[in-house]
């Protein structure tokens, strides 16, 4: 039997599978900074502060001077931000804080309820400021959908990189090979490794090719090929910007025949029970969702300490993580 279940063209935002929820592939090329953060081009056009269009190659989203999107909650599910180029800065309503990017990962726990802010800080004021990034929704449990809110990094320089002939898997969450990386986060979904979530950046030269590691039948696993031409999946081909859904316990073996491929992973074993979406709101039931809201306009999961509800930081600062406890890393 083949490995491939089915090859899709990928859609905005990309198609998952349980016990992922969503996925949100940002792909920027932001011109210029203005001095202010934002971008020294004209704004004239764009449906600000509802910007998706993509216009000259770029958005603004939520952001009104700075791209991003200012403060709103989230409850009953993790978020995985993974920024291989550019920057993000975090605020949150814990008094948590971060600025992060070109190559790290932020895994927040919402769990009980947060709410944070992500704009995307343009620094260069003589060159370009582009931004890859994706953000994943993990989703939790019935059991964990009231956990404290937890926020921790996973820093470039510590994520693991499993490497071989003209290939690179850069391991986020779970094991490729001899690499292995759990979950920051105690009452995240992935930190139970029976839950078998993965989470790669794999990266294949023309020319080479890489065999995925096996799983359990159980686990459901999604191929996202964004970058390339296309690519061999043992007998079918994976074409850029489409997704292969796959049997994970059968083998599969990328052939790279074209220019650099580049591909996200994601497995895991499906919660299995009810999803109720309102928004940011991920629950079981209708009724919980009207809680989860009740709850938000009664506390605000905290409320919002930031001057501003689009808070970024000091232009001079590197990358750093304030978490709510005081502690504080600074990486450069």
């Amino acid at each position: 039997m083949t490995a491939i279940k089915s090859i899709q063209p990928l859609q905005f935002p990309w198609q998952t599978q349980d016990p992922f929820l969503f996925c949100a592939f940002h792909n920027d090329h932001y011109p210029k900074g203005n001095g202010k953060l934002g971008p020294a081009e004209s704004l004239t056009g764009r449906s600000i502060g509802q910007d998706f269009s993509g216009k000259d190659g770029w958005s603004m989203y939520h952001g009104q001077q700075v791209p991003g999107f200012p403060a709103h909650p989230h409850k009953g599910f993790e978020t995985i931000t993974i920024a291989e180029t550019g920057l993000v800065d975090h605020s949150d309503s814990l008094g948590a804080a971060g600025r992060f990017g070109n190559g790290d990962v932020q895994w927040m726990t919402a769990g009980g309820g947060v709410q944070h802010s992500e704009m995307f800080p343009l620094l260069k004021d003589d060159e370009e400021n582009p931004l890859l990034l994706f953000q994943i929704w993990l989703n939790l449990p019935a059991k964990s959908k009231h956990v404290p809110a937890h926020f921790a990094m996973l820093w470039n320089e510590d994520i693991p990189i499993f490497q071989t002939d003209g290939a690179r898997v850069k391991v986020i969450s779970g094991n490729f090979g001899d690499k292995t990386l759990k979950s920051p986060a105690p009452d995240s979904f992935a930190a139970n490794e029976n839950n078998e979530i993965a989470v790669f950046l794999i990266e294949i030269e023309e020319g080479a090719s890489l065999q995925l590691p096996l799983a359990s039948a159980h686990a459901n696993r999604s191929l996202y090929m964004y970058e390339g031409t296309e690519v061999e999946l043992n007998e079918s081909t994976l074409s850029n910007m489409h997704v292969a859904y796959l049997a994970a316990e059968r083998e599969t073996k990328i052939s790279n025949n074209g220019a650099k491929a580049r591909f996200l992973l994601l497995q895991g074993k499906p919660i299995g029970e009810p999803v109720a979406k309102y928004g940011p709101f991920v629950m079981n039931t209708q009724q919980e969702i009207q809680e989860a809201i009740a709850l938000y306009q009664r506390t605000q999961y905290g409320g919002w300490p930031w001057p501003s509800h689009a808070h970024t930081h000091d232009p001079s600062r590197g990358r750093f993580a304030l978490h709510a406890d005081g502690k504080e890393e600074v990486k450069d």
